[in-house]
Formats: structure tokens, sequence, C-alpha cells
């Protein structure tokens, strides 16, 4: 089975991209981030007919996550555990084919002096404490998404000029790491050593110039991990006319039949 993450930045805006991506990439589940739209203005008529099942937990404007799965999707769970409080559509999780897969869009945290960056280390706390109650089913676990961490300085064309970003800090890149810790495996970095990126500034020609970062994320469950024959990252997509600054990731699992 081949799973995929993708912030597709305005899933109105980059339908095109979807549809063809989806048309010519063989996925059989794709994880998608900041739609920016509520879930009844969601493209649902066009995914659906190219033979894909939709969830989505939406918002207007802003965020937003899906799951498209070319088979179906059970027991979806939208939100993430923890706080009453949070409206913000970050995550949404569903079983598919016996794996539990997650799309997650987490909070960017910039600028770091504000209130943001508190919440999303609030937020990352709740994703480490759900995380490690997933294992406990002893079911394949993928997370997929915007992690919106640079894991390392070999992720970042130019570690300088991201220092002093939420991206960096060490006390978001220290909570990715408290999710490895758990037993999860960043799938990419588990199958190969070398320097990828899957997100490319709009601005100062980041995409020719190939000064990228590496964000967006499969971390897996050891279940999963012995499953996975191979990953990848599709930069065609960012390179199409008006494109996303992301650009897919994914994995293929070998899944029983």
């Amino acid at each position: 089975m081949k799973i995929a993450s993708w912030n597709v930045n305005s899933v109105k805006a980059r339908l095109p991209r979807l549809t063809d991506y989806l048309e010519k990439s063989q996925i059989d589940v794709l994880c998608l981030q900041e739609l920016k739209c509520i879930d009844e203005n969601f493209p649902r008529e066009e995914v659906e007919a190219l033979g894909y099942n939709v969830e989505t937990f939406g918002q207007k404007t802003y965020n937003g996550v899906a799951i498209l799965s070319k088979h179906p999707i059970e027991d979806v769970m939208k939100d993430l555990p923890g706080d009453d409080t949070d409206e913000q559509a970050r995550y949404i999780e569903a079983t598919i084919k016996g794996l539990r897969i997650a799309s997650i869009y987490l909070p960017n945290g910039n600028p770091i002096e504000t209130e943001k960056f508190p919440y999303k280390l609030n937020w990352m706390d709740r994703l480490i404490k759900h995380a490690k109650s997933l294992l406990e089913s002893e079911t394949p676990i993928i997370l997929a998404g915007d992690y919106n961490v640079i894991p390392q300085d070999e992720d970042c064309y130019d570690p300088k000029q991201w220092q002093g970003d939420a991206l960096t800090q060490p006390e978001s890149r220290n909570r990715f790491r408290q999710l490895l810790g758990l037993g999860y495996a960043d799938a990419y970095r588990s199958f190969t050593p070398d320097v990828n990126y899957t997100y490319w500034d709009y601005q100062r020609g980041a995409w020719q110039k190939d000064h990228g970062i590496r964000i967006d994320h499969l971390l897996l469950s050891p279940q999963a991990l012995d499953m996975m024959t191979e990953v990848g990252i599709d930069k065609g997509p960012r390179g199409e006319e008006k494109p996303s600054d992301h650009t897919p990731i994914w994995v293929n699992l070998e899944t029983p039949e």
C-alpha cells in the first residue's frame, strides 16, 4: 500500500495539482494538510470521481486536514485529544486496511515570542501522549503530516538562516525526538541518508536554487516499519504551475491481502 502526505496549501487553489497527482501517482492513501476550507467546501466530487473515499476535518480560511483512500475509511477520529478548548482543525485519524493512519498539521509556532510558540509546544505534548497510547494497540501506525519541525541541521539548506525560527528551536526538536523515543521511526531518514527537502518557499527563487527544508514527515510504529519497502519524496508537483510550497512524501508498505 502506498501512503503519502502533502500540505496542499489550499485545496481549492491547488485542485488541478491534486487531481493530477492522484491520477499519476497510484497513491492508495493520501493525507492532506492546510485545506483552508470547511468540510462542505472540500472538492469531494472531483476526488471521489477518481475512486477515493474522503474524510475531512476542515476550518474556514486556515488549517484543515483530510484523508483520501481507495479503500474504506473506518473508525474516524477528528481532533487531537487533550484540550477541549482547541478549535483549530489540525488532526484526523482513521483505520484503513488494518493500518491506523493520521494526517497531522502541527502548528508553526512563529513568532516564538508570541503565544503561538507555547501553543505549538503544548500541541506537541498532546501528540506525544496520544502517540504513546496508540502504540499500546500494537497496530501498524503511520503518523503522517506537516510537522513544522526541521529535525536536524542537515534537513535544511542553510541552518544559520533558520536560527531563531520555531522550526529549529531546541524545544521543538526535543519533542520530535521524544516521538522517536517512543518507538516511532522517521521513515525517510531510516531508509536513506540522502539530503532531500519537502518545502521550498515561494520567495527568492528557493525552488530553483533547491533552498529547501524537510518538515513533512512519516513516522512509523515498529509494526509499520517492518512492513516498509520503499520511501520517497515526489518533487514533481512543486515544479508545476501554481504549486503548493510543499511536495508529497510517501512510503510503500507490504500489507497482507
